[in-house]
């Protein structure tokens, strides 16, 4: 026999998760090249220059697929995300670039799909129809319509059109901007011309809505919004793929699973996916497989919570060469030494040893981001002035957001607070803070004013130009003078992180590539500097919510009920218009 027949690797011994048939049994996986070439008996596949590897009592499981994140919320590049992520099993991803592709347009999305072409793990990109979300609402750098679907979708590692949030609330898109309907359906139409993917974004649909949203995908769509078990379940029953979202500040898998756990539905449709996870959360606590053991945590069988990061994405998107452990798929294996605890000890991708107890073996090569995707603040600073909220009297009743932790949904209600010499003060007292946003494209020049409840803020202010979705500047603090300073020293870094106190700025970090992502430096040191500057929040200022940058970033989500800050003010989600910060 030549050597050609034999193995490069066999892993001998292990215990084989098979996600086609839902069992675990002992057998060995033959790899040739990038390929697996059995699963079963190897022993005759061993030649003299076979490199045989032992992995009796440990677990053999496809690579695992997080599939809809973004890589701007962690604020790294996709090579620091993969350098966190691929060590704990997970091999490929999916990601929106929604984020940069409002704050830069197609040169940014053009930059990252360049970035995804060198990295070892596999990196795909579903591109936004659709910038800025809600048009008439909020401003965006770049307005994505369909006239740039048959540029975007063609770019290297795009796949599809990612979250259709433009068009969730069909009703109102429907009443008030129906030419954005009239243009999804030309980009959703495209997409599906050329066999591409196409998600969707239904929080809360049920009924009519739900069938409008699934029929204007393309008749099969993915939601990663769905926050409750009725929600799942609807869905679930109309077809949808529902991505159970669990990241580092919208949890909403236990919710979800119950659809399976206590109502038996099949949970084939069924997938994980993180949507946003901050540096900190992945080099401490892991990417897919954490998410995997939170699952079995639910009462999910391993074996049936695995297959939620693997078989059933790969199906989904189509993905023919990978998602199971089979002849001619990929050699994309992640071996666990404890499936229920999802510790994972080594992986491969495609047939190469990438990672070893949770180091990375391989050297990943770099990529620089031009300077075309830098300095994306195009404003100048603003005076405290300008974030004046003004009303009569000597008291004032105010619309306030309702921050609710771990969750991208907002409440909303009203509060008196105090006027002094016509300006409407916050009340830190009550946890009544002032929130606004600045556009930061030189567009307009907006700021956006409202107030909100929630963060426990005692001093201080800090602001951020991650903003989801248009990524104008948030700030929320407890005076207007703070607030001031934290905006100021953002537009000086040209985006990024500030936290300032008695009127001086005590912590910050730049963030270069579209004010959203750090490609200055590594995983490790972002995370670490992202905790310095949460503890600075919660020591200095007294904040009560973790991860306070991403539950700040999420409150100008235009798309998600109930209110929201935006650049134009604030907004009532729900009814597509925008209020008064005091009611009148």
């Amino acid at each position: 026999m030549s050597d050609n027949n034999f193995a490069d690797i066999i892993l001998y011994g292990g215990n084989v998760v098979n996600v086609l048939t839902r069992e675990v049994y002992t057998a060995d996986i033959a790899i040739k090249g990038k390929y697996i070439l059995l699963v079963g008996d190897g022993e005759k596949l061993i030649g003299p220059d076979t490199l045989v590897v032992d992995v009796q009592g440990k677990y053999l499981a496809p690579g695992f697929i997080d599939s809809h994140m973004h890589f701007e919320s962690s604020m790294l590049t996709i090579t620091e995300f993969s350098r966190l992520s691929i060590p704990s099993g997970t091999t490929t991803l999916v990601a929106d670039p929604h984020e940069i592709g409002n704050a830069l347009g197609p040169i940014g999305m053009k930059a990252m799909a360049e970035e995804a072409s060198k990295v070892p793990n596999h990196v795909h990109l579903v591109v936004p129809a659709l910038t800025p979300d809600c048009p008439t609402l909020e401003t965006a750098a770049y307005d994505i319509t369909s006239k740039d679907m048959e540029e975007i979708l063609n770019y290297p590692n795009v796949i599809g059109i990612g979250e259709l949030q433009g068009f969730s609330n069909a009703k109102h898109v429907y009443r008030n901007t129906p030419e954005v309907i009239t243009d999804l359906i030309a980009s959703t139409s495209y997409a599906k011309s050329i066999g591409q993917i196409v998600d969707g974004n239904a929080p809360e649909l049920f009924g009519n809505e739900l069938a409008a949203h699934i029929i204007a995908t393309g008749g099969e769509c993915s939601c990663h919004e769905t926050t409750t078990k009725e929600e799942c379940v609807e869905k679930l029953r109309q077809g949808v793929y529902v991505f159970m979202r669990e990241g580092s500040t919208q949890k909403n898998m236990a919710e979800c699973i119950r659809a399976v756990t206590e109502e038996g539905l099949d949970s084939r449709r069924c997938i994980l996916a993180t949507d946003d996870m901050v540096a900190e959360d992945l080099e401490k606590l892991g990417h897919m497989n954490e998410i995997v053991k939170r699952t079995i945590k639910q009462g999910v069988d391993p074996v049936e919570a695995i297959q939620m990061v693997t078989i059933n994405p790969a199906t989904y998107f189509g993905f023919k060469d990978r998602g199971v452990l089979a002849p001619g798929k990929l050699a994309d294996i992640a071996i666990i030494s404890d499936i229920n605890e999802m510790k994972v000890d080594a992986v491969f991708i495609e047939g190469e040893l990438v990672a070893v107890d949770g180091k990375l073996l391989i050297n990943l090569p770099q990529y620089t981001y031009p300077d075309y995707v830098k300095n994306s603040v195009k404003r100048q600073p603003i005076t405290e002035r300008d974030l004046e909220i003004y009303a009569d009297g000597r008291e004032a009743l105010v619309r306030c957001i309702e921050l609710i932790p771990d969750q991208n949904l907002t409440g909303k209600l009203e509060a008196n607070i105090k006027v002094n010499n016509g300006i409407v003060n916050p009340d830190p007292n009550k946890d009544i803070l002032e929130i606004a946003c600045i556009e930061r494209y030189g567009r307009n020049g907006n700021v956006g004013k409202a107030f909100i409840k929630g963060f426990g803020l005692k001093d201080g202010a800090f602001a951020e130009s991650v903003a989801h979705d248009t990524h104008n500047i948030i700030v929320v603090g407890t005076n207007i003078r703070d607030m001031t300073e934290a905006v100021n020293r953002v537009i000086e870094l040209g985006g990024g992180l500030a936290v300032a106190k008695n009127g001086r700025i005590i912590e910050d970090m730049r963030l270069p590539v579209g004010g959203l992502i750090t490609d200055e430096l590594k995983g490790e040191e972002v995370s670490r500097k992202i905790a310095k500057l949460e503890k600075t929040i919660k020591e200095d200022l007294g904040c009560r919510v973790h991860a306070p940058f991403m539950h700040l970033s999420f409150v100008s989500l235009s798309t998600s009920p109930e209110w929201k800050i935006t650049d134009k003010g604030l907004v009532d989600v729900n009814n597509f218009e925008i209020l008064t910060p005091v009611v009148e």
